[in-house]
């Protein structure tokens, strides 16, 4: 069984919602990679009393605990004086840890508040965890079954401290055996229909299946540690196939893959691609989806719905779309001189697009060459929603243009 671990932060703001506690995820993301179980996040105001508590009980029930936050120079910041209350432990002055601040106000040419001394303040017997980027030491000790590891909670330091001082400490201290996490990303399918089109593939038991829906809906498999690698293999590629196309990029079998845009920009720049871009629904969020690209080489957003007036001087709002899209991309193609022209337009007006209780139909059509592909959604939502959803499906339908057997 893998270690217990649990990620315990500190401060009004995070309780208060007034911040979210990001060091707590990336903390979780650390050391499942390297084998710990994460059971608990538990974050506590600038209480000393509940700060007591809680250290108490973790003590009794983890057998790590990474913790961030309170050990600054104000009065709210009561980590240390909690450690010391909790664990019977009286604090310290820590010679080393009061010129490493000093220094640090010297190299600004400032001189040190007296606030500052109580950082230099440590519980007896803790190691002292120096910090290359601000005042604040951490410190690290063990009490009952439970080894502690205190940092600040600024990310940047928090981040420093536990990649330089602590995570390779941590190998030594616990017998650690790493999971391994199977990503698949898929695009265009709700959770509910992916459900029940990977029903039929049989998930062995000491396999746990998860989804997270965001912009895309990604597949988990978590595999324990030393599964064979033919069968993790297996299943994943089951998986995939029933899924088909809508499976735009795996990680955890190699080379990290990154988002929809980042396996776009590697279809285009192996295949040395060149692309322009018409939008209306999503306006101009496809394009900034794409920035810093090489291959899109123009971007333009038409807020008229059907007819895109000026140089591509369309006549009739009564043609079908899918007419008036090829003829824009065309145009487009031989106007910017690139090997595909991507164009998306929607068959409702203005009015239609802003109201939530409407949805919209939005048209995407890719020019690849001398071959169209062409996809159609039905988007529904806020403005805000059809916007990032017109944007995603119309470059997941370049994304499958490179694999439609037409083209």
């Amino acid at each position: 069984m893998n270690p217990l671990l649990e990620i315990f932060s500190q401060g009004e703001e995070i309780t208060r919602g007034q911040i979210a506690d990001t060091n707590a995820a990336w903390l979780s993301q650390q050391a499942v990679q390297i084998g710990f179980t994460v059971t608990r996040h538990t974050a506590v105001g600038d209480k000393l009393d509940d700060l007591v508590a809680l250290l108490q009980e973790i003590a009794q029930r983890a057998d790590c605990c990474l913790c961030t936050g309170g050990l600054g120079p104000t009065s709210d910041d009561l980590t240390a004086e909690a450690v010391a209350k909790a664990f019977d432990l009286p604090l310290v002055f820590d010679a080393i840890a009061f010129m490493q601040m000093k220094q640090f106000f010297a190299n600004r040419n400032r001189t040190m508040p007296e606030s500052n001394t109580k950082q230099a303040l440590l519980p007896k017997g803790a190691q002292r965890l120096d910090n290359s980027l601000g005042t604040a030491p951490g410190f690290a000790l063990k009490y009952q079954r439970c080894w502690f590891a205190f940092m600040p909670g600024v990310p940047s330091e928090m981040r420093q401290m536990y990649l330089e001082k602590i995570l390779p400490s941590l190998p030594n201290r616990f017998d650690l055996h790493p999971e391994r996490l199977v990503t698949l990303k898929t695009i265009g399918l709700g959770e509910s229909v992916i459900q029940e089109r990977i029903a039929a593939v049989v998930i062995p038991s000491e396999v746990q299946l998860g989804f997270r829906a965001a912009e895309d809906v990604q597949i988990k498999l978590l595999f324990p540690f030393a599964y064979p690698e033919t069968a993790i293999r297996h299943l994943v590629d089951e998986i995939a196939e029933q899924l088909g196309d809508c499976v735009f990029a795996i990680d955890g079998l190699g080379e990290e893959t990154g988002d929809l845009v980042a396996t776009i920009d590697k279809l285009m720049t192996q295949g040395r691609h060149t692309l322009a871009v018409l939008e209306t629904a999503s306006q101009g969020l496809l394009a900034a989806k794409c920035i810093g690209t090489e291959w899109l080489l123009s971007a333009s957003y038409e807020q008229s719905l059907i007819r895109v007036k000026g140089k591509f001087s369309i006549a009739d709002t009564s043609d079908d779309l899918t007419i008036i899209a090829k003829t824009i991309a065309w145009q487009l193609q031989q106007q910017q001189n690139v090997d595909f022209a991507l164009v998306q337009l929607y068959g409702e007006d203005r009015v239609t697009l802003l109201d939530k209780d409407k949805s919209i139909v939005v048209h995407s059509l890719m020019l690849a060459g001398d071959q169209y592909y062409h996809a159609v959604h039905t988007i529904s939502g806020t403005v805000q929603r059809k916007q990032k959803q017109a944007a995603l499906m119309s470059l997941d339908a370049l994304r499958r243009c490179f694999f439609n057997p037409d083209r």
